[in-house]
């Protein structure tokens, strides 16, 4: 039986910035949970950041320019996470690695798991076309990632996967 990885804050785990969470109520990840398929992950946790934290934004390029040190992840205040947020996508690969998992479900809009959507850098609640740290990391690393609106997109890949 093949794992997915999801994006803690959607299984209801209180690890946003603000101490929330953003809980993705879903046919498919109610199947994944009652089959035990589902390993839950926060990557900005994994990199050491406590909550609350300050809200933070990807500034001078996307997920993929952050890991070629091309861009970095600030605070409206000046704060710099770029270290935490690069330690967290690489902590998702090496645990998607081993655990073999190569499907994720992550949350849109984040700065380590939008996988379609980030905040534009400005902190004005603008979205630009982008990913975060760490779904560019585990796209880069093999793995599928979709967000919390394409939960049967990632069943059907992981249905694929593992009639191969």
């Amino acid at each position: 039986m093949s794992m997915v990885l999801v994006s803690s804050c959607l299984l209801g785990e209180p690890v946003r910035y603000d101490g929330g969470s953003a809980p993705s109520r879903h046919p498919v990840m109610d199947r994944w949970l009652a089959e035990g398929r589902v390993v839950s992950f926060c990557p900005e946790r994994a990199g050491g950041l406590g909550i609350p934290r300050p809200p933070v934004e990807l500034l001078g390029g996307g997920g993929e320019a952050v890991l070629e040190a091309q861009a970095r992840v600030g605070g409206a205040g000046g704060e710099d996470v770029t270290a935490a947020f690069i330690a967290g996508a690489l902590a998702a690969v090496a645990l998607c690695r081993r655990r073999g998992i190569r499907v994720a479900v992550l949350k849109e809009r984040s700065p380590s798991c939008g996988s379609a959507w980030i905040h534009d850098g400005t902190f004005s609640g603008r979205l630009v076309p982008g990913q975060g740290v760490a779904a560019a990391a585990l796209r880069a690393g093999g793995i599928d990632v979709f967000s919390e609106a394409g939960w049967e997109c990632a069943q059907a890949r992981l249905a694929e996967l593992e009639r191969t």
